[in-house]
């Protein structure tokens, strides 16, 4: 039964496409076009032949393809791992039309982009749950032996060097059952990057399916799946034995055995248990530990009370769609608005970036930081609950020329204002001093009055009293906000977020996206044309007209003065929110001149001038992580 699965390609469905809408979509019958069907054509030939592994690029400059192509380590045959690719290949073009594009099959996946894959980024999610894999009966007794399991797989595949980065095997489970397991990863990647990647999956992979009888993580460099029923050759397998107290582990063994305080422990903290223990509403909180303690501020919800709120998540009530899932307005049973963001389950956002927004925003108030009312954990749904924002996102507001033609330069002062105060509580005056990390127009949401406030904790982390600056293989942000230091490095500071500000403000006095720049004549990004028509004494040539109606040249040109400052290449020469703050509200202190903005984060398109496309801004994930 396995070896005829293994035989049959032309009929399947991929497991999974990634085609994202930010990034720019490429025209038909272009070069680039020209060249990606090159690369793919280069990918389904040689792939196989290259021992199922292959990368290659053709093009120049902006027309540039770069291609990737990958067959499970367990085929074995020359005609099915081609196959395979073949088929990625075809519908991966039929599908999708952004420069940027992976697709997943049981058997083989295949990537494209206009990026060079030196960077490595994981992007971890699992596709759609098979409603016919039921949850075990036993999750804690389960995971110990899950753990084993693919730990020891990871290990195996990572350095053991005739494995190719392949491993899959079984255990043995209580009650005559056994688990399968199978990891892989891209072979362009060192051995401490494919087991750094394969220990990050573990940790997507506990989080949504380990009380389930099956799951799977795929990423652009590794994938990570196992079933209660054998899925891969038998053959390219090995077995192993769970340890017992007075078993001697030898050989892979990278699994310990716990004691009973770390196992009681486990079992306290374990989701499945603790979904048991929040069946009725109930006050709670969670520590930086994860432990769920009771607090009279927040406020756990059932799923049921959340649906009704919605209208079960209807489309009408939907506020909006993120890299992370959706947000929809909800009214209450007493008459209250909420906004509510249900994460979404394919997302590589999981119970972590869920605990760490719970954890800081219930520490931290302020009216310009959203609050949160509550949140709800129940199966696979993680939701928070906020208060209702009935302006919604800055970036709705500054890049509608609707809305802006009804605006003064008085209001957007005041919503500068109000993100510089709430940037300068979270670095400064909190009892923690808080690194937001993905702050844009879309994290700014406005209440009735315009009243800004930052909102989306979920990348956040917490600096000690004397921390000033950190580092990360972790690195996640939004492309166009994030500091050069930090897309490029990993590093990250106040000054980080104090880059994100400047571009916001430059985007507020413009009326133009960073992100979406490149379509332009005028420069390759919104920082470069800034920094241009300010050495050329033209700076308000980068003024909205409809902001130059309401205010006093000298105003508005100063407020760019300070955004130029904070976009600063080097982090050392950006001003702290506080200096930001002293800036803003004096028309006398002498401002010092700027020095050159960083302009590497975007990159120049030639584009068709027919074409009506109009992408957005690129949310994406870079890392080459760490385990969690």
């Amino acid at each position: 039964m396995f070896m005829s699965s293994l035989n049959r390609v032309s009929g399947e469905d991929p497991v999974d496409i990634y085609c994202p809408s930010e990034f720019p979509l490429y025209n038909l019958n272009s070069s680039f076009h020209h060249n990606l069907n090159l690369v793919l054509g280069l990918l389904s030939s040689d792939t196989a032949s290259k021992a199922g592994f292959y990368n290659t690029f053709i093009g120049e400059e902006t027309n540039k393809v770069y291609g990737q192509s990958l067959c499970r380590g367990d085929i074995g045959n020359y005609t099915v791992c081609k196959e395979c690719i073949e088929k990625a290949s075809q519908d991966i073009i039929n599908r999708c039309r952004s420069e940027n594009a992976m697709i997943w099959y049981n058997l083989c996946q295949v990537r494209y982009s206009f990026q060079s894959f030196d960077v490595v980024a994981y992007t971890g999610k699992y596709p759609k749950q098979n409603d016919e894999e039921k949850n075990v009966s036993d999750p804690i007794r389960f995971r110990e032996y899950l753990t084993f399991l693919m730990k020891n797989l990871s290990n195996e595949a990572a350095f053991n060097p005739v494995k190719n980065m392949f491993a899959a095997g079984e255990i043995d489970y209580p009650g005559k059952k056994t688990i399968y397991g199978l990891v892989q990863c891209t072979r362009d990647m060192s051995h401490d990057g494919c087991s750094t990647c394969l220990s990050n999956a573990f940790t997507e992979i506990t989080a949504c399916c380990s009380y389930r009888e099956g799951g799977i993580i795929l990423s652009r460099t590794c994938n990570m799946r196992f079933q209660m029923s054998q899925f891969f050759n038998a053959s390219s397998a090995y077995m192993l034995v769970y340890p017992t107290s007075s078993a001697l582990v030898v050989g892979l063994g990278i699994a310990c055995l716990r004691g009973k305080k770390n196992r009681d422990r486990d079992e306290e903290m374990s989701e499945r248990t603790l979904l048991q223990e929040l069946t009725t509403p109930k006050h709670v909180a969670v520590t930086e530990e994860g432990d769920l303690i009771s607090s009279e501020e927040l406020l756990f919800m059932t799923l049921a009370s959340i649906r009704v709120a919605t209208d079960d998540f209807s489309d009408t009530n939907k506020l909006g769609q993120g890299g992370f899932g959706a947000v929809y307005k909800g009214v209450l049973a007493d008459g209250n608005e909420i906004a509510v963001k249900r994460l979404s389950r394919k997302s590589w956002q999981g119970i972590e970036e869920f605990k760490n927004e719970v954890v800081l925003i219930a520490k931290l108030q302020h009216k310009n930081l959203v609050r949160l009312l509550g949140c709800a954990l129940e199966g696979e749904e993680k939701l928070l609950i906020y208060e209702f924002m009935s302006n919604k996102s800055l970036d709705q507001l500054i890049f509608d020329p609707e809305k802006r033609s009804k605006l003064d330069w008085k209001t957007y002062n005041g919503i500068i204002d109000g993100i510089a105060r709430g940037l300068l509580y979270l670095h400064e005056e909190s009892r923690l001093k808080i690194i937001h990390r993905d702050l844009k127009p879309n994290n700014v949401l406005l209440d009735h009055e315009l009243l800004a406030k930052i909102s989306d904790f979920g990348m956040a982390r917490i600096f000690s009293e004397n921390q000033n600056a950190a580092n990360t293989k972790r690195v996640v942000g939004t492309y166009g906000y994030m500091a050069p230091e930090y897309a490029m490095e990993g590093l990250f500071s106040v000054k980080s977020d104090v880059f994100s500000f400047g571009v916001i403000l430059l985007e507020i006095i413009s009326g133009k996206r960073n992100s979406g720049f490149y379509q332009t004549e005028l420069a390759p990004t919104l920082l470069a044309y800034a920094w241009r028509v300010w050495n050329e004494g033209k700076a308000l040539d980068f003024v909205d007209p409809v902001v130059l109606e309401s205010c006093l040249a000298s105003e508005v040109v100063r407020c760019m003065h300070i955004g130029l400052l904070c976009v600063q290449e080097n982090p050392e020469h950006r001003p702290t929110m506080s200096a930001v703050m002293l800036l803003l509200g004096s028309e006398s202190m002498v401002l010092p001149q700027p020095k050159q903005p960083a302009f590497s984060l975007s990159r120049v398109l030639r584009l068709d001038p027919s074409t009506k496309t109009n992408p957005s801004g690129n949310e994406i994930i870079f890392s080459d992580i760490l385990p969690r």
